[in-house]
């Protein structure tokens, strides 16, 4: 007699509905992540063959794709954008924990206690709460400012970056052109340097002052950046 087939496992059923779930609950930093993906691609695959030309038109070679991973064309440009909106959000947290915009969604009220103000040495002893607030001292005092921080050490790192492969190609280009090649302290204190940077940074800064000023205005229905459609223009969100 013929032995009855196993029943069908439930594991592959379980695995989908879990990978559904965490696709669910991170689908905002998925989608971001995916656009991250495919810019950087896209400015490796366009960015390749204009370094090239540029490099065939003074008389020198082609380089491969993992030489111009690692040129000062590449490394400039990526750090560059990478400084300006890391410098851009460590500042507007910072700056939004300090000063109030009246009527902006991105503000906390003008006349009511935030939750954001709260001292977390106060609910130390609630459950759930993170370990560093139950350690208190030192520890609470660093987690407290932590997002912030982060953000700047990342726009340290970035512009480290953006000066690093500045450099390289400035390098690069004065040789081609037979001049001395520049320090990097040189290149750091150089007006071509700064102007790359203040470029950037300005385009960012007024990015951000537009979300602040627009949202007392404007509405996008669904998105927590916005206050609700039917809010006044003087209430501030949250």
């Amino acid at each position: 007699m013929a032995a009855e087939p196993d029943p069908p496992s439930s594991a592959q059923p379980a695995r989908a509905s879990t990978l559904r779930r965490l696709a669910r609950e991170n689908a905002l930093s998925l989608a971001l992540l995916g656009l991250f993906a495919l810019c950087v691609l896209g400015q490796i695959l366009v960015g390749l063959p204009a370094y090239n030309g540029e490099r065939l038109e003074r008389g020198a070679t082609a380089v491969s794709m993992g030489s111009y991973l690692r040129s000062g064309h590449f490394l400039e440009a990526l750090f560059e954008n990478w400084e300006s909106e890391f410098l851009q959000m460590a500042l507007f947290v910072w700056l939004s924990s300090l000063l109030l915009q009246k009527g902006s969604a991105e503000s906390k009220p003008l006349t009511e206690a935030s939750e954001a103000d709260e001292d977390p040495r106060l609910r130390r002893s609630a459950p759930g709460v993170p370990w560093p607030v139950r350690r208190g001292g030192w520890v609470v005092w660093l987690y407290e400012r932590s997002l912030s921080l982060t953000f700047m050490v990342l726009f340290v790192v970035s512009w480290l970056g953006h000066a690093y492969g500045g450099l390289l190609l400035d390098n690069e280009e004065r040789f081609a052109r037979g001049l001395a090649a520049q320090s990097w302290l040189q290149f750091v204190g150089s007006s071509e340097f700064w102007f790359q940077s203040l470029q950037n940074w300005q385009s960012e800064f007024l990015a951000i002052l537009s979300i602040v000023v627009l949202t007392i205005f404007l509405r996008q229905r669904g998105s927590p950046q916005s206050k609700p459609v039917a809010a006044e223009h003087s209430q501030t969100g949250h």
